[in-house]
């Protein structure tokens, strides 16, 4: 897997995404920004991340994951 691929993953399941994916092999290092994010915590929004990569995760292609997530607004505020 490839951070293009990442990227297309998230965006694809996570509404109204935008996602910045960096990385190789299977270390990866992503940002995401939706506004199905204002009512979570932050624990809440890595499980949500987390949740559509699981797959790649348990087959090995994905290993390690950073992320940092935010609403249009935080992000905005960058």
């Amino acid at each position: 897997m490839n951070a293009t691929e990442v990227k297309a993953l998230l965006e694809q399941k996570i509404d109204q995404s935008q996602v910045f994916a960096e990385g190789e092999g299977c270390n990866f290092q992503v940002v995401v920004v939706s506004p199905v994010f204002e009512a979570l915590n932050t624990v809440k929004r890595q499980q949500l991340v987390y949740s559509h990569l699981q797959e790649a995760i348990a087959s090995g292609a994905i290993h390690a994951v950073t992320m940092k997530t935010y609403t249009p607004d935080q992000f905005a505020k960058l």
